[in-house]
C-alpha cells in the first residue's frame, strides 16, 4: 500500500491493556491475543509499517497501585506492558508476521531491545511491527503520553487509540442512551471540555506534532481494519 508519497502508510496502535484480558477481565486470554496478532499481521501484510504501545491494565490497574508510592506504582505498570508486547510480539511470529520489541526498559535477554528512532527506522525497514514497551521510560508519564511520543518520534502518521468504545462522546453513553458521538474533534476541543479518552500530555505532544488520533472500538480486533480504511468509524481529533 502506498500513500502517494512512494513510502508504505506508517501508523501507530495505542492498545489498551484490559483489551488483552479479554473475558478473562485480567492477564492474558489466549484467543484474544490470537485474533489481535492475526489482524496486525494483516494490516503489516497490506502495506502498512505499524508501530504498537500497549497499556498495562490487565496485569497493574490504578486503583490497585494506589498502595504503592506513585513512582514505583509507575515503574510497575510499565513492566506490565512489557509483558504485554512480548506476549502479543510472540504472538504475531507465530501467525507469521514479524516482529521486534523496543523498549524504554530493556530487557535484553528477553528479546526487548533499548528504544532508539535509529534502530526503530532500521527494523521498520525489514518489514517488522515494532512494539514499542515500557512506556516512556519516565513516572508520571502515561502509556498514552508514550504512543503519542514514539509515534512523533519514529514519523508516523496517524495515531489509532483502540479502546472499548467507539469514539468520543459528550457523555458516558454506559450511562446515558441519549449520549452523541464526535466524528470529529480539535486537540483544543479535547483539552478544554476535559475529555478523558487521552491525558492532556498525550494530545499536547499530538498537537504539537500535527499527529491526528483516531479513536475507535477494538473490542473486536477487525474494527483496526476497518478504520484503516475509514475513520468516520471512530472520532478523529486533529487541529482545527
Amino acid at each position: 500500500m502506498d500513500d502517494g508519497s512512494g513510502k508504505a502508510p506508517r501508523v501507530l496502535l495505542k492498545l489498551s491493556g484490559e483489551v488483552l484480558a479479554g473475558s478473562a477481565g485480567r492477564g492474558f486470554h489466549r484467543d484474544t491475543v490470537f485474533r489481535i496478532a492475526e489482524v496486525l499481521v494483516e494490516v503489516a501484510s497490506a502495506g502498512y509499517q505499524l508501530g504498537v504501545v500497549t497499556g498495562g491494565g490487565n496485569f497493574a490497574r490504578g486503583r490497585e497501585l494506589s498502595a504503592f508510592t506513585r513512582t514505583r506504582a509507575d515503574y510497575i505498570g510499565m513492566l506490565a506492558t512489557v509483558m504485554n508486547c512480548l506476549a502479543v510480539s510472540d504472538s504475531v511470529e507465530k501467525h507469521g508476521g514479524k516482529a521486534a520489541v523496543l523498549s524504554a526498559i530493556p530487557v535484553p535477554e528477553a528479546g526487548a531491545e533499548l528504544f532508539a528512532p535509529t534502530r526503530a527506522e532500521e527494523l521498520f525497514a525489514q518489514g517488522r511491527i515494532i512494539f514499542f514497551a515500557g512506556g516512556t521510560g519516565n513516572p508520571l508519564l502515561s502509556t498514552d503520553t508514550a504512543a503519542a511520543l514514539r509515534a512523533a518520534q519514529t514519523g508516523c502518521r496517524v495515531l489509532y487509540k483502540g479502546t472499548k468504545v467507539d469514539g468520543v462522546y459528550d457523555s458516558d453513553p454506559k450511562t446515558n442512551p441519549d449520549a452523541s458521538r464526535f466524528v470529529e474533534l480539535s486537540y483544543d476541543e479535547i483539552l478544554r471540555r476535559d475529555f478523558k479518552v487521552m491525558d492532556a500530555a498525550a494530545v499536547a505532544v499530538a498537537r504539537d506534532n500535527l499527529l491526528p488520533i483516531v479513536v475507535f472500538d477494538i473490542t473486536d480486533p477487525y474494527n483496526f481494519v476497518k478504520v484503516l480504511k475509514d475513520h468516520s468509524l471512530g472520532t478523529v481529533v486533529k487541529g482545527e
